[in-house]
């Protein structure tokens, strides 16, 4: 069998920033930026006051950030953290082939570690990039048979993802390398049960954490498997009922997954997007209000429902993934970010009643970005909206000044805004850094404690 553990070692270590095409150094840049915006936004989520309560009180030496916030930690838990503040909204990038939301794992990781040692801007970027290189070919190589079976594929890969950079940082031989790879390998998890729970955003906090300590470990010649992705009781094998490995040894250095990453404009599942989409452009399009509405129907992939389809959420969290709150929330304020997705909005009685008066439907004849929608007025009119990809997808990208705007709503509420400004001008800016732990110092919150 190819050894495709150490194929894809291999490539990491001797892998150059020069060979990197400048576009995709540029998506990124775009890709660590609004990781950035989402962890800043993200650090006043009470998942990350109960973490912290919880876990407070053996934190280590004060050698990180938390993004957002006044504590300094440990640079593990300043990983984990960072990854679960990053994702808690459920606002962050998509890798659309696989699901995986590749930024945050390894991002927080590889900032962590620029606060404990020297990391340059040029090294950093490549880093983040091979990152998310290894985590999604690996995640291409499983997908979708290791999502369906029940796994939350940005927990599982997300982890190679975070040794891997870590690793290139360290400057791991080979042999680390693929050792890297093992620990992460044997610590890979995460359910989809966790979905609309405090766990999904731990998932990738947690890949982080395990990735970097995967990578700290093998600098000092922790051994592991030298076939963790491809051995009979490896990752592929266990975790997944079928598998590609051409999906992670082919075409490395030639094509980058980072050039398919998208961005949400809506902090939910993903696969709720077009629905959200159609029913903002039906009510801004006919001036709707939710008492004029009947009734709403939806013709959806599958997926929707099987990933959204909570009927009756009863928090924030969980109105991520009800695509019936969405849609609601689209048509009665015209937005699905953060704010739509309150404890308080979930249950308040006008969004209650008009997510009463949604109904959705599966068809196989529906892609994941696309939904069909069927609205009828009180009076008898009927409306419909066919989208063929919502924003944000690859066909109708967010654009720089998007990103930006979307930055700014998440950070200046918790920062301010020249903070905020900071933030996103040292993220442009990010080849040209000696020392990159200045964009983590300039993200803490040091006016109150949190």
């Amino acid at each position: 069998m190819t050894e495709v553990t150490r194929i894809l070692a291999r490539y990491i270590v001797e892998a150059k920033p020069e060979d990197v095409p400048a576009a995709v150094k540029r998506e990124a840049l775009r890709s660590f930026l609004n990781w950035l915006g989402c962890a800043v936004g993200g650090s006043i989520h009470p998942t990350l006051d109960r973490t912290v309560d919880a876990l407070g009180a053996f934190f280590g030496q004060e050698q990180a950030t938390v993004l957002g916030r006044s504590e300094r930690v440990d640079i593990l838990n300043a990983a984990l953290l960072n990854g679960i503040s990053g994702h808690v909204f459920d606002f962050d990038d998509t890798h659309l082939k696989t699901i995986i939301h590749p930024a945050g794992p390894v991002a927080a990781a590889i900032l962590a570690l620029a606060e404990h040692q020297p990391v340059s801007g040029v090294d950093f970027l490549h880093a983040f990039i091979l990152g998310v290189e290894t985590e999604c070919r690996i995640g291409n190589a499983v997908y979708p048979a290791h999502y369906d079976i029940g796994w939350h594929i940005t927990g599982t890969a997300g982890v190679f993802g975070a040794a891997a950079a870590v690793g290139k940082l360290l400057g791991l031989n080979e042999q680390q390398m693929v050792w890297a790879l093992g620990i992460a390998g044997t610590q890979s998890s995460g359910f989809r049960e966790m979905f609309g729970t405090m766990c999904k955003s731990f998932h990738p906090g947690r890949a982080a954490q395990n990735g970097l300590t995967a990578a700290l470990l093998a600098k000092r010649n922790f051994t592991s498997s030298d076939r963790v992705i491809e051995a009979p009781r490896g990752f592929a094998h266990v975790m997944s009922t079928a598998r590609n490995f051409g999906e992670i040894t082919e075409g490395l250095g030639d094509h980058f997954e980072i050039s398919l990453n998208t961005y949400k404009p809506f902090a939910c599942g993903i696969v709720i997007h077009p629905s959200i989409d159609g029913c903002v452009q039906l009510r801004n399009e006919n001036g709707l209000v939710a008492e004029d509405i009947a009734s709403i129907e939806l013709e959806v992939h599958p997926l929707v429902l099987e990933l959204t389809g909570k009927k009756t959420p009863r928090t924030g969290l969980e109105g991520k993934f009800s695509v019936y709150h969405s849609c609601a929330v689209a048509i009665i304020h015209g937005a699905a970010g953060e704010t739509e997705y309150d404890d308080a909005v979930v249950a308040n009685p006008e969004v209650i009643a008009l997510r009463d008066r949604i109904t959705a439907s599966a068809s196989s004849s529906i892609r994941e970005d696309e939904v069909k929608i069927r609205l009828t007025k009180r009076d008898g009119t009927i409306i419909e909206k066919h989208v063929a990809h919502a924003i944000g997808s690859l066909e109708r990208p967010m654009s720089d000044a998007d990103l930006e705007a979307k930055f700014t709503h998440l950070s200046e509420p918790v920062v301010g805004a020249d903070v905020t400004a900071k933030l996103i001008q040292l993220c442009w800016a990010l080849e040209g850094l000696s020392d990159v732990g200045e964009i983590a110092r300039t993200g803490a919150n040091l006016s109150k404690k949190n």
